[in-house]
């Protein structure tokens, strides 16, 4: 006769169906993590839009469809794209040479990634302002060639570059780290081509990071100042960004124009994450739906 209770299964303390939490409390965690939310991200970007809307319709277009702040939208965004796309390939193949090789000063490259991260953007600007002028390292070389890589539009692309690598770069190394070799080696035994291999085997793998990576480049390009106000001339209509609209306003005490030229960018760059987001699902989804 078994004794009372042996066929019963040993106590848990967690009921059937439920996951084990190491921060227990749904309820609590949500509404901390709304709260949070609200105080940091929500309510900022609410005054923005209140102080938008004490402006009627014409005075908020003329104030967001100006020729130069309309010159500065194609600038910014522009060289923000750029900047990402260029970012994304190179920081794709930074990614890959620091996950499948091994060298001598691998951990330097490695540290040197992060460094548009630890520099003040200032600083940043300052540096590349000094290399790429007229008078410095690089532009004096460049100079005699008629190349001017400061205070035009192309030192703007330069510097988006510079402070966006690191957001392909630690986005996409991870991924990489995770996939498995076996699988290359597999397509490769099996007669894939190298290209077919990375098209068919990796880049489905490391597509999703690879659009994040994307998306945060170009989200930090479109925000950035600091870097950028140094190197890019500050010339109207041609080399002027739009946050440096936005302080010229903020200065002049036009804060409903600034906070309206400040709602176009948030909302653009609040599409671009959508659209980045949606493509992301997309690819998981076929990605499972082929697995």
């Amino acid at each position: 006769m078994h004794a009372l209770g042996a066929d019963r299964p040993p106590a848990t303390g967690v009921s059937r169906g439920n996951s084990l939490r190491v921060l227990p409390g749904f309820k609590l965690t949500l509404a901390f993590t709304l709260f949070y939310l609200s105080i940091i991200v929500l309510i900022p970007l609410s005054g923005l839009f209140a102080k938008t809307l004490t402006l009627d319709w014409q005075q908020f277009v003329s104030a967001v469809s100006s020729p130069r702040v309309l010159a500065s939208y194609r600038l910014t965004f522009g060289a923000s794209l750029i900047a990402a796309l260029v970012n994304t390939v190179f920081g794709l193949v930074i990614a890959w040479v620091l996950v499948r090789y091994e060298f001598f000063g691998k951990k330097l490259i490695d540290a040197l990634v992060d460094l548009p991260f630890a520099l003040p953007t200032a600083v940043a600007g300052i540096s590349l302002t000094a290399l790429l002028a007229n008078n410095g390292w690089i532009g004096s070389l460049l100079e005699p060639y008629g190349i001017a890589l400061a205070f035009n539009p192309n030192g703007v692309v330069i510097a988006l570059t510079f402070i966006g690598l690191p957001f392909v770069v630690r986005t996409v190394q991870p991924v990489l780290e995770d996939c498995e070799q076996e699988l290359e080696e597999a397509a490769m035994c099996l007669g894939a081509s190298p290209w077919q291999t990375f098209a068919h085997v990796i880049f489905p793998t490391i597509g999703p990071a690879l659009l994040t990576g994307f998306a945060m480049a170009f989200a930090r390009g479109v925000g950035e100042y600091g870097s950028v106000i140094f190197i890019a001339g500050n010339m109207p209509m041609v080399s002027e960004i739009t946050p440096l609209i936005i302080i010229g306003k903020l200065e002049q005490y036009d804060y409903a124009g600034a906070t309206a030229v400040a709602s176009v960018l948030l909302v653009a760059s609040f599409a671009m994450l959508f659209v980045i987001n949606a493509l992301q699902t997309w690819q998981r989804q076929r990605l499972g739906a082929s697995s």
